[in-house]
Formats: C-alpha cells, structure tokens, sequence
C-alpha cells in the first residue's frame, strides 16, 4: 500500500536547501550546554508535528503524537537535558517511532473484523407461534447453552448418548446429567407458565 500526499511547501524549501548544500540554521541561535525542555518545546514543536503530520496524515494525531514525546521525556530526564547528548535527534526518533505505533494501531483496527450478529427471528414468526411453543421457546432460553445443545441433538438429532458425548467432546455421565437437568429446568419453567 502507497501512501501519496503533498508535501508542505515549507519543507520543499528546507529540502531544496540541504539538497544543494546551502543548509540554513534554523531556530534558536546555539548556546552553551543542551537547551532546557521548555526552549526545545517552542524551537522544535512545529517542525515536529509537521514530521509527524506527514508520517500519520492527521494533524490531531500528530500533535498528540508531539506532546506525548514532550511529556515522555520531561518525565524520564525532566527539565534540564543535560543527560541526552543530542536532544534533537532524541525528539526526532521519538516522533518516528510513535508516529509508527499509531500506524500500526490503526492497521490493527482496520484488520479487525467484528463477529456477524446473530440472526434474530423475525417478530411475526415468534406471534404466530401457538401459545404452548411460545412458552416452550420462552423456557428454551432459560437453559444454558451446552443444556440446549444436548436437547437438541438428543431429541431433535436423535442422537444416543455416546454420540452426544462425542460430537460434544463430554463424558457419557456428563450428556446424562445435563439432560436430566435440562428436562426439570423445561418442565419447571412449562408448569410455572400454565398457573
């Protein structure tokens, strides 16, 4: 996949510039000893985000990809830089790597693909539905699933109990107790609907 965009003008002059060799000093004049975080911030945020533009393509995006780098290293060296020999190219890789994490989040996004919902029966069909199988569907959804499983395919499938216990990867005492449990929670929940 390519990613084509315009680049800012700004920096097709700032390229041209150091492609031909007449490299300009920009921002702040150098001084003795690594700037402090807050003189970094003002000299170094745009030109930041501008890089940080052009790797995620969103300017919201981008500007909160530059002030977690911010953040990230007043936390780790705080105000003064004295620790980082090169605070620029600190800033610069910073910038780069979570401008790819973001990329890669929204690459994960986009693969996920939600589960389908499951098809709901149609309203009309459950209406006219005679009053005793709305009251079997209606005692149906109290059972759990692996008990419905079982009804299913012993009384509908006419499986045996060995079969059940095969296709359902359980023991032949575990398909007898789930039925048999499954069979009271049905007849309860029948009896308590017909009072």
């Amino acid at each position: 996949m390519t990613l084509t965009f315009r680049l800012p003008w700004p920096l097709l002059r700032v390229l041209r510039s150091v492609l031909s060799g007449a490299a300009t000093s920009r921002g702040t004049p150098p001084r003795e000893g690594p700037p402090a975080i807050n003189e970094l911030y003002h000299a170094r945020r745009l030109s930041l985000v501008r890089l940080a533009v052009l790797m995620v393509d969103d300017l919201p995006t981008a500007e909160d990809v530059v002030q977690d780098v911010f953040a990230a290293l007043y936390q780790r060296h705080g105000a003064d830089l004295r620790a980082i020999a090169d605070p620029h190219a600190y800033l610069t890789a910073g910038v780069m790597n979570a401008s790819r994490s973001v990329l890669r989040r929204r690459r994960s996004a986009r693969a996920y693909v939600p589960p389908p919902a499951s098809p709901a029966p149609a309203a009309e069909d459950e209406a006219l539905l005679p009053g005793e199988d709305q009251e079997l569907l209606a005692a149906l959804a109290r059972l759990t699933v692996r008990q419905r499983q079982v009804v299913v395919l012993r009384y509908w499938s006419e499986l045996s109990e060995r079969e059940i216990a095969e296709a359902l990867h359980v023991s032949r005492g575990t398909v007898k107790s789930t039925a048999n449990r499954a069979l009271t929670i049905l007849r309860d929940a029948l009896s308590e609907a017909r009072r």
